[in-house]
């Protein structure tokens, strides 16, 4: 509705005002949220610098946009949050953002007797309501852009953090990229699968809200066929991560162990791949499975870790207990785990090789009568035999 002669005269003078006004306004806004929101009072002073102008950009672009009523709505995205810059959106949440603007609206109405021409006091109040409504959507639409791209630059620094973690780099990088995702969880585990045949960005995200929901903090990312998720702050592995086993793809689902910190966490990562790759040599294997219960499949696959591991936990701890515990293991394995047929190979009463079997088990934590165990005292053994003939061959 086009104005009268009378109507653009009285906002003319009330735009006069305001004009005057506006140093003072900004400053009784500032003061205003220091007495009024407890959250502004505990910012940094550059943070409530930065607030401070968004005030004084809104009620200048208020201003400008009263003087001109044929313009439509104002242009409060870029005239008035233009002026901070994109962290601001970070120390600044949406909710505390319409606080802010409800404040300055108040200072502004409780001064519209003063501020406006005589006869303008429901025009200038007409006007503050409509351009507050315009600053609350504006609020929303910059929050929502700034969401959306902090979650675009978010996944990329995940990406980059798992792909480091696989490769084995640390270092200072590594730490500043888990910095700028506020990762701060300890101890960290790796866990390796294969991926779905599913959108990669959107099963990460399912990945992460699968996370939330057991209140486990994740780092997610798609390594061509492997997806590799970062678990942080869980003392029991198996149970943390079995809500996330189900967005793996089919086949195995690894667990690295368990390290201190983020930094340490190429280790994890390193062993749950290794796991993947000789997880197949298992066919049986549970899923998920730790990367421990693989130690026979890696050794067998390459995996150097896991060669020296089964060495140092089973048969270094045998041959330092003497000879009688290594040949009752050699002959009870080599005859099908018969007590009487390893018995008579030694000349000892079966009584004797129970006690053996029973102080291998009590040494190396593997039991020779389970299947499981005795195949990873079998590949123990010929690992710990062929590295003594390695090492008499360079002495």
């Amino acid at each position: 509705m086009q104005e009268t002669p009378q109507e653009a005269a009285t906002r003319e003078e009330t735009a006069r005002r305001l004009e005057r006004a506006m140093g003072t306004l900004g400053t009784a806004a500032t003061v205003s949220m220091e007495r009024h929101l407890p959250w502004f009072r505990t910012m940094s002073a550059e943070n409530r610098s930065w607030v401070g102008l968004v005030a004084q950009a809104g009620i200048a672009a208020f201003v400008d946009w009263f003087k001109h009523p044929g313009r439509g709505r104002p242009a409060i995205t870029g005239e008035v949050f233009g002026t901070a810059p994109r962290e601001l959106t970070r120390a600044v949440t949406l909710q505390q953002t319409v606080e802010m603007v409800r404040v300055v609206i108040d200072v502004v109405e409780t001064q519209v007797t003063e501020l406006a021409a005589p006869g303008g006091e429901r025009q200038l109040l007409d006007a503050v309501l409509r351009y507050a409504r315009e600053v609350a959507f504006s609020a929303a639409y910059v929050y929502a852009r700034a969401a959306e791209s902090r979650g675009a630059w978010d996944a990329r620094l995940e990406a980059l953090i798992v792909d480091a973690l696989v490769r084995g780099e640390g270092g200072e990088s590594l730490q500043s990229w888990a910095a700028a995702l506020r990762w701060s969880s300890t101890p960290v585990l790796a866990i390796a699968g294969h991926m779905p045949e599913e959108d990669p960005e959107l099963l990460v995200d399912e990945v992460r809200s699968a996370a939330r929901k057991a209140r486990l903090d994740v780092l997610a990312g798609a390594q061509g066929s492997r997806l590799i998720v970062i678990v942080g702050g869980t003392d029991e592995p198996e149970e943390a991560v079995l809500p996330l086993v189900g967005h793996f793809g089919p086949g195995p689902v690894v667990i690295g162990p368990q390290v201190p910190d983020l930094q340490s966490a190429t280790l994890s990562a390193r062993i749950a791949v290794n796991g993947l790759r000789a997880a197949p040599g298992w066919p049986e294997a549970p899923r998920p499975v730790l990367a421990e219960d693989l130690l026979p499949e890696r050794a067998l696959d390459g995996d150097t870790e896991a060669r020296e591991e089964l060495i140092e936990t089973a048969y270094e701890p045998l041959g330092r207990a003497g000879s009688p515990l290594l040949d009752t293991l050699t002959a009870y394995l080599e005859h099908g785990a018969s007590l009487e047929a390893t018995a008579r190979m030694l000349f000892v009463h079966p009584n004797t090789v129970r006690y053996r079997l029973r102080r291998i088990a009590e040494l190396t934590g593997y039991v020779p009568s389970e299947g499981r165990s005795a195949y990873a005292l079998q590949i123990a053994l010929t690992c710990g035999r062929l590295r003594d003939r390695a090492a008499a061959k360079e002495s």
